[in-house]
């Protein structure tokens, strides 16, 4: 099989979350996704490789969006969503390509997606069912692809300049549609599915 390796860079201050205490987070990644991590501290460098075990590449991918989420803030035991659950995606919003190096527009939007002590970032957790974090100039979302793309939407909404009462009927309505999506999935007869 060709090399494989996979190559991605996260903050310095985020390497030693990856690591976790005593070196647990990372020997439970390398064993739950069978691969190998390794971690430069100093440029916060990692090098992602595949043991003999794992023959499935698409693991790579896996590995670097939930080294990715926990680089871009989100704590390892929300980000193992990325193992736990195949159905989930790791989607990144980088400010910086809307608002180039505006450091003074970066921080107004993260501070309205955070909203007031924390409450729309929590409305839209609750509302999607979404884990959201704002890291730097970064917004990570991890869901299944209905929540991830809810919540994404929402966000985008505010960085557009939506009023918080519109993001807030918007989540409100997806709500609703994914109940009821969710409600037809378990009424349809299982030979049907």
């Amino acid at each position: 099989m060709p090399n494989l390796d996979t190559f991605i860079r996260i903050p310095k201050d985020r390497i030693g979350i990856l690591v976790g205490p005593e070196g647990k987070t990372k020997v439970y990644i390398e064993d739950r996704l069978k691969i190998k991590l390794e971690i430069d501290s100093e440029d916060g460098g990692i090098t992602i490789v595949l043991t003999p075990e794992q023959n499935d590449p698409s693991m790579l991918l896996r590995a670097k969006d939930l080294i990715t989420a926990i680089g871009r803030g989100f704590a390892p035991e929300v980000a193992y969503r990325l193992i736990r659950n195949e159905d989930d995606v790791f989607d990144l919003i980088d400010m910086r390509l809307v608002f180039g190096r505006s450091e003074s527009d970066i921080k107004r939007i993260k501070g309205r997606i955070i909203g007031a002590e924390g409450k729309t970032r929590r409305l839209i957790e609750e509302l999607t069912e979404a884990d959201v974090t704002v890291y730097g100039h970064t917004i990570g979302i991890i869901g299944n692809y209905q929540e991830a793309d809810a919540a994404r939407n929402a966000i985008q909404m505010i960085i557009d300049g939506c009023e918080h009462k519109t993001v807030y009927k918007y989540l409100q309505r997806k709500r609703t549609e994914m109940k009821k999506e969710k409600m037809q999935l378990w009424e349809t007869p299982v030979k049907d599915r």
